[in-house]
């Protein structure tokens, strides 16, 4: 058998004990580093690259000689080829069209989850031998509706009325029991917190579909519905005294530094092998998902679904396109009708190395030709941006791009993508050792400000270790950080703008304003420590000027109104910021 080489997995080569054992001797940095025996995707080449930074070039070929030489006795993974076809012949000739148990509500309100079950066959493979879908009726309206099998024989689907009023469904399938299954209900007024779901609005910004104004300042515990139920129940807990609206989750488990843990459920089953079988699917896994969606829109707060990601033990990340379709398909139909979800294809798309942009775009257009209710749509890249101007995606799911330096950078990417601008990670507050966990809370909220006042989104997380390694970021728990109450004082800030956003406005060499022109107007001074600011506003336009201590919280007004040029006095520490709100908009 040829040895290892650049392009083996790193997985593989932990996996041989001759291997393993010259890595250890040459690159004991990578054997002693969670990071990379968790993502064991990568390719040797890369990680010889990044881990043997201080070998010489003799050490180098030495090392890629000894492992070359090797009998690499890599296991063979299996990928389908074919794509499974729903099979005609499933049900007999003897069983009657329509036949199935049928059971649903008479209403369901506008933009709330209506719920048809179907009690059919469960021999063979249902998750694969059957396809279900319904056409849902208005008037002037039509829709089409995938379904989805729930094991034991249920059949569910599942869907969002976009208006109220009368509504038909008929059912097709392949299953004659549940082909032509016919009903009704009525889809009511949306009920007190049920504003829709969140859509893009005024290009950079968004609302709900009742035109309730959305501000995406979200948080992230990837791994949170994985974890033991008390800490899923501690995590919802904060979560209902948390100022955050959004939340990024992953729907795959995590294994990665301070995530060592087994899940106790997993989106797939397991076979006879033990091993896991992509052709079914655990209904368990997805019942909790659900009611943790479902918790999640009752405190206000969308579900950021990230599909896919590279921090795996259990080859999620490389599964076949087959099977990613068919997962992909699968959830789509299981969630999108609940209102508070948005999709995130990828965390780190780059880093997941068995698929291309070819397969992200296949499966975006799965995404999209599936979800009748047309939800937000992104990708999060590592290093490289992904191409935001594709027209599926819905706004930009921003990582930093500099140690220091990316929510300033965020008029600059509105105006090269013409899309909302979300920094779902410019760093986490924190004290572990990796330098996007360990800013202050001080730093975490001007970079939360920085972006503001350019017209964009800075999402949060904390990474402050403890005994139990339950970091916020992951596994949810409890937040200790001081940013989170000033992401809330932030957000107030922005909901009393007189559009309820900030947009970028022309600005000084040294400060960023951002608000809505000669209306509400908003200088902010990050780490500058200023005493005084002069300001010019044109001559006639009256305004009022208030002094934000943006770190303590706190709003001074300054006595009178203000025109022209004058100076505002100010307290020389850093986190301050200056608004003018112009008289008449009061």
């Amino acid at each position: 058998m040829p040895g290892f080489t650049k392009q083996s997995r790193l997985a593989d080569a932990l996996g041989d004990p001759a291997a393993r054992a010259i890595l250890e001797r040459e690159l004991p940095g990578v054997i002693n580093s969670p990071l990379f025996t968790q993502m064991n995707q990568f390719p040797l080449g890369q990680v010889v690259a990044y881990g043997g930074k201080f070998l010489d070039e003799s050490a180098r070929e030495k090392l890629w000689h000894e492992l070359g030489a090797l009998e690499a006795d890599i296991p063979v993974r299996v990928r389908e080829t074919t794509p499974i076809v729903p099979r005609a012949d499933y049900e007999t000739e003897d069983v009657t069209r329509g036949s199935a148990t049928v059971r649903h509500p008479d209403s369901a309100e506008r933009w709330d989850v209506f719920e048809v079950l179907l009690e059919g066959p469960s021999h063979g493979n249902p998750f694969v031998d059957v396809e279900l879908t319904a056409r849902f009726s208005a008037p002037g309206r039509h829709v089409r509706v995938g379904g989805f099998y729930d094991g034991d024989g249920r059949y569910l689907i599942r869907f969002m009325p976009p208006q109220t009023g009368d509504w038909s469904f008929t059912t097709e399938s392949n299953a004659r029991s549940l082909d032509g299954v016919e009903g009704q209900f009525t889809a009511t007024e949306p009920g007190q917190g049920n504003h829709g779901p969140v859509r893009v609005v005024d290009t950079f910004h968004f609302a709900h579909a009742d035109g309730t104004r959305h501000h995406p300042l979200g948080t992230t515990a990837y791994a949170w519905t994985h974890q033991p139920l008390p800490l899923q129940e501690q995590t919802l807990e904060t979560l209902r005294t948390s100022p955050f609206t959004k939340l990024r989750m992953c729907l795959f488990p995590k294994a990665y530094l301070f995530n060592t843990n087994e899940p106790s459920v997993f989106p797939f089953p397991k076979n006879e092998e033990g091993e896991f079988d992509p052709k079914r699917f655990d209904p368990e896994y997805f019942h909790l998902l659900e009611r943790r969606i479902r918790e999640l829109g009752e405190i206000g707060i969308e579900a950021d679904l990230i599909l896919f990601h590279a921090y795996d033990r259990w080859g999620f990340s490389d599964l076949g396109h087959i099977a990613d379709d068919r997962y992909v398909r699968y959830v789509v139909r299981r969630l999108s009708a609940f209102r508070n979800v948005w999709w995130s294809l990828a965390n780190e798309y780059d880093l997941v190395r068995s698929k291309e942009i070819a397969d992200w775009e296949r499966l975006a257009e799965i995404i999209t030709g599936e979800d009748p209710s047309g939800h937000l749509l992104s990708i999060h890249n590592c290093f490289g941006f992904y191409d935001y101007s594709r027209p599926w995606i819905t706004h930009c799911s921003v990582q930093r791009i500099d140690v220091y330096r990316t929510a300033e950078n965020t008029d600059d990417w509105r105006t090269q993508w013409e899309k909302p601008i979300v920094i779902d990670e410019c760093a986490y507050e924190g004290d572990i050792d990796q330098g996007w966990g360990n800013i202050s809370g001080e730093e975490f909220t001007r970079r939360c400000w920085e972006g503001a006042v350019r017209g964009g989104y800075v999402g949060h997380g904390e990474t402050y270790l403890n005994d139990r390694e339950e970091l916020w970021w992951s596994k949810g728990g409890e937040l200790v950080g001081d940013s989170p109450a000033r992401v809330a004082f932030l957000l107030s800030v922005m909901a009393e703008s007189p559009t309820g956003t900030l947009d970028p406005l022309p600005s000084d060499w040294d400060v960023p304003w951002g608000g809505v022109a000669d209306r509400y107007l908003l200088a902010y001074f990050g780490f500058g420590r200023p005493r005084y600011r002069d300001i010019i506003r044109p001559p006639g336009a009256h305004y009022t000027v208030d002094v934000i201590d943006t770190w303590n919280m706190t709003v001074e007004r300054q006595p009178g109104s203000f025109e022209g040029s004058f100076r505002v006095p100010l307290p020389g520490r850093p986190f301050m910021a200056v608004r003018l709100i112009a008289i008449s908009a009061q």
